[in-house]
């Protein structure tokens, strides 16, 4: 049996995500439940992302890299030092130490590697990734930024989707009033008991 497929997310209320390859709020309390959130996880993400991500191997992320051009990123992070290898070349289906990036070229390729692979898997962006991967998640860990921001990159509309809202936090700093939210695919079946609060 696969293993669910989470996505996770800071988005504005105008589904903004990104601006000119960085983040387009900068909300510390946010950064903090992502890294906790995707610490020791598989982790689905783009080059953007994986190149803007300084953290990305550390805690003990499994960083799997989508790229419609994987030998920029095999020279780009020297395979050598690294231990970069594209998900095709895994020697006897052996599983890389933590930390090490594989990568995939397509979404689908990278998908197959994170089921290989021990760990919870997150999804982490960018936009295409989200695009293609949110039909098929089990979860959404969304931070939701309660303005319209500026943007050039965006989370496809997921509000119409049957999600069942499971935990909720509102927060707020001194820029920017947010809601963490995890939401779960909605099966078939008797109504929702309303989300814990935190």
């Amino acid at each position: 049996m696969p293993k669910p497929l989470n996505l996770i997310v800071a988005c504005a209320e105008n589904r903004v995500i990104g601006r000119a390859g960085r983040l387009p709020f900068d909300i510390p309390e946010d950064k903090a439940w992502f890294h906790e959130k995707t610490a020791g996880c598989v982790v689905v993400l783009g080059r953007v992302c994986f190149e803007t991500w300084p953290k990305v191997r550390a805690d003990g992320r499994r960083p799997v890299v989508i790229s419609n051009n994987p030998q920029r990123i095999l020279a780009t992070n020297n395979p050598v030092e690294s231990g970069l290898r594209t998900g095709s070349n895994l020697p006897g289906g052996r599983v890389p130490a933590q930390g090490i990036p594989l990568v995939a070229a397509d979404v689908a390729g990278a998908l197959a590697i994170a089921q290989s692979l021990p760990g919870e898997i997150m999804i982490c962006g960018g936009q295409r990734i989200y695009e293609e991967t949110l039909p098929l998640a089990d979860r959404l860990l969304l931070t939701l930024v309660h303005a319209a921001v500026p943007g050039d990159r965006y989370f496809p509309e997921w509000r119409h989707l049957p999600w069942r809202e499971t935990w909720r936090r509102e927060s707020a700093d001194a820029n920017h009033r947010y809601t963490f939210s995890v939401l779960e695919k909605q099966l078939s079946g008797p109504p929702a008991p309303a989300p814990g609060r935190a």
